[in-house]
């Protein structure tokens, strides 16, 4: 089994910036591939990073060039900088892993979610 623990939501202007973690334990040794998803109210959940055990990335193109994934291997712990954000990126933002990448990849494992709100 993998736990995930996210951390580092909260209230943010429009044009701020916010980081995530998410810090992984368990049997981390069986997953190769992280990512965030993130759900609004009303809507589904919508897969917006992914990075692979090498460090390779693909984004969502919501998030392009906004967000940053990023992965501290020592620390078995992710990470999703996120700049110039806007209203539309409130959500609760959602930890995953799995095995293989790709994108979209099947996920195994959740963490329980961190609210990002952005709001004047």
């Amino acid at each position: 089994q993998v736990q995930l623990v996210e951390s580092g939501g909260g209230l943010v202007q429009p044009g701020g910036s916010l980081r995530l973690s998410c810090a992984a334990s368990g049997t981390i040794y069986s997953i190769n591939t992280m990512g965030w998803y993130r759900q609004a109210p009303g809507k589904q959940r919508e897969l917006v990073a992914v990075i692979s055990s090498s460090g390779s990335t693909t984004y969502a193109d919501s998030v392009k060039g906004r967000f940053t994934m990023s992965r501290d291997n020592v620390k078995n712990t992710v990470y999703l900088q996120m700049t110039s954000l806007k209203p539309e990126d409130t959500a609760v933002y959602y930890c995953a892993a799995g095995r293989v990448y790709g994108f979209p990849f099947t996920t195994e494992y959740w963490g329980q979610g961190t609210q990002v709100t952005v709001s004047s």
